[in-house]
């Protein structure tokens, strides 16, 4: 069943590939870059060269984008980043779509590549342990790992990206932002006790970064979800998530097949809109939407 499943996914990705006109990735890699202003010129030059649009943070603990283009010229920059040997293996997650699905590019010098203010956690010497879609799909059809304890999911990301989508029975501190994690996690740190505890988020950095605190702090049996839903849904598809996955770009969220959903941000407030919600009065296009009218 497994294996028919796979076939259909990789069948189905290969169909979408081949209609879409864009390529969109998102990769990231922590690595000391401790040369981030003399580089960004050189970004934002190939970025403009090849009218790629989108986003790429250069911080001092490692690279992080979000890009869209035609595929030529996707395969183009990625062989150019490779060239630095510090990101020769960099990992690419991929979805595809008929426009780019960012309207500019931005290449920008941060502190952090997602803002936790931990300076004592560095992925770079030392990952936490991670595991592989396939397996963890596997954990929570069984219900327990491979050593027989219960699998819990917990959700690094923030309460709106939750609502438009998330694993069932996950854990959801309904934090309103990364850096208040590491304080929540630690407050509910005993209610783990005798379970494995799987971190995850859109892309892989929260996750990531929230395991090794995890870990730090003392919890024993605790993963980070490889790649994180993005990759989980290109692997295995929608098992055990329900709803779609926010994105920040101008699709606003993608289902399981990787295709961007009718869901979509308010112009006026930002507020994630359902289209359930997009059909009350209150929305109306770049003016108002259920969160923010009358306000």
């Amino acid at each position: 069943m497994h294996a028919n499943t796979a076939l259909q996914a990789e069948a189905h990705a290969a169909a979408t590939a081949a209609a879409a006109a864009h390529v969109n990735i998102a990769a990231y890699k922590f690595v000391t870059f401790d040369d981030t202003e003399a580089k960004r010129p050189e970004y934002q030059a190939i970025c403009q060269r090849l009218g790629l649009k989108g986003t790429i943070l250069l911080t001092p603990e490692g690279i992080n984008m979000f890009l869209s283009g035609p595929r030529a010229h996707i395969d183009e920059f990625l062989a150019w980043v490779r060239s630095d040997a510090r990101f020769a293996d960099l990992e690419v997650k991929e979805s595809y779509s008929n426009e780019q699905s960012h309207k500019r590019m931005l290449v920008k010098l941060k502190k952090e590549i997602i803002t936790m203010r931990m300076p004592l956690i560095k992925p770079e010497d030392g990952r936490a342990p991670f595991v592989e879609a396939a397996t963890l799909k596997r954990w929570l059809d069984n219900g327990v790992d491979d050593k027989g304890q219960p699998v819990v999911m917990v959700d690094t990301r923030n309460d709106f990206e939750v609502d438009v989508g998330t694993f069932d029975n996950t854990v959801d501190y309904r934090i309103k932002k990364f850096t208040e994690f590491p304080e929540v996690i630690a407050a509910h740190k005993e209610d783990f006790t005798g379970k494995t505890v799987v971190t995850f988020c859109t892309g892989g950095i929260r996750c990531e970064k929230a395991a090794i605190h995890m870990q730090n702090i003392g919890y024993q049996d605790v993963y980070q979800l490889e790649g994180g839903i993005l990759k989980y849904f290109e692997e295995v598809g929608g098992a055990h998530y329900t709803g779609d996955c926010f994105v920040f770009d101008y699709r606003t969220a993608l289902n399981p097949k990787l295709e961007p959903t009718e869901t979509t941000q308010c112009f006026v407030c930002r507020a994630v809109v359902t289209p359930r919600q997009q059909l009350s009065p209150e929305y109306v296009f770049e003016k108002s939407c259920p969160h923010c009218y009358g306000k």
